[in-house]
C-alpha cells in the first residue's frame, strides 16, 4: 500500500486502486481499530455496553475523559477512533434524535437513527476535497423492537450484533463472545460477560478507573452510566 506505484491511489479519496480499494477508507477503519476497545452484549430484556479508556498521563483527570456518550433517553453509544470526530457525530445524532421526538411525538427507533448516522459517513466517502470520518460509533437502545446493538462504519456500512467488540483487541474480545454469550442471560450475567469479554482484549487490568459502563433494562428504557461503585462490584464479580 505504501510502496512502488500504488503510492498515488491513496493521494485522493474518489480514485480506486486497481483491486477496486478505497484507500483513504481503509486508513479511516485502521483509526478505528486502533480506538480503545468497547463491548456491547444484550439479552431480552436488557443491554449493556463497556469501554476501556486510556490514561495517558497521571496529570490527567481521567474523570473527564469520556468514551460513552447519552444519545436519546433510550439510546447511547460508546466511540472508537478518532475522539473529535465521533464528538461531531453525536451531536448531530443527538439533533436528529430530538427533530424526530418533536415532528413525530415519539421517540427515534434505534436503526433509523443509526441509518442516518451511517448516510453522512458514506457521503464523506464519495467526493474529493473531503476525508473519511476517522472513527465508528457503537450505538445500543431499547426500542418497539426490544434491545438493539449497532455499529456504523467509516465505509457508512451498519450492522446489528446480538453481542459485538469494536476496536483495539476486538478480536481477542469476539473470540471471547462467540464461545461464551446465552441469548438467555440474566443482566447480571450480561454485565459480566460483557467485562470479561473487555478484559480479554485489554493489556491493562480493569478498574473503575479505566473501564465505563452503561446499560438500559426494560423496565426503565433509559440508559444509564453505571456509577464506579457499581463498575467496581461487577468487577469483582467478573473472573
Amino acid at each position: 500500500m505504501f510502496g512502488g506505484g500504488q503510492v498515488k491511489y491513496d493521494r485522493a479519496l474518489t480514485v480506486f486502486s486497481p483491486e477496486g480499494r478505497l484507500y483513504q477508507v481503509e486508513y479511516a477503519l485502521e483509526a478505528v481499530r486502533r480506538g480503545t476497545l468497547a463491548v456491547a452484549v444484550k439479552a431480552k430484556e436488557h443491554v449493556v455496553l463497556a469501554a476501556q479508556i486510556k490514561i495517558p498521563s497521571p496529570l490527567m483527570n481521567a474523570d473527564e475523559i469520556d468514551k460513552l456518550f447519552q444519545v436519546d433517553d433510550h439510546i447511547g453509544c460508546a466511540i472508537s477512533g478518532l475522539h473529535a470526530d465521533s464528538r461531531a457525530l453525536i451531536n448531530y445524532a443527538r439533533v436528529q434524535a430530538q427533530s424526530f421526538r418533536l415532528t413525530y411525538d415519539e421517540p427515534v427507533r434505534v436503526n433509523m437513527l443509526v441509518k442516518t448516522i451511517a448516510d453522512v459517513m458514506q457521503q464523506y466517502t464519495q467526493f474529493g476535497g473531503i476525508r473519511p470520518w476517522g472513527c465508528a460509533l457503537f450505538f445500543i437502545g431499547f426500542d418497539e423492537m426490544g434491545t438493539q446493538i449497532y455499529t456504523t462504519s467509516p465505509s457508512g456500512i451498519y450492522r446489528s450484533f446480538r453481542a459485538y467488540a469494536l476496536g483495539n483487541g476486538e478480536a481477542a474480545a469476539r473470540e471471547y463472545l462467540r464461545n461464551n454469550y446465552k441469548k438467555g442471560f440474566s443482566f447480571d450475567d450480561t454485565v459480566i460477560t460483557t467485562l470479561n469479554a473487555l478484559k480479554e482484549g485489554m493489556d491493562d487490568e480493569a478498574t473503575k478507573d479505566n473501564v465505563r459502563l452503561a446499560y438500559i433494562k426494560s423496565d426503565t428504557k433509559k440508559f444509564t452510566v453505571a456509577s464506579k461503585d457499581e463498575i467496581e462490584s461487577f468487577l469483582t464479580k467478573a473472573t
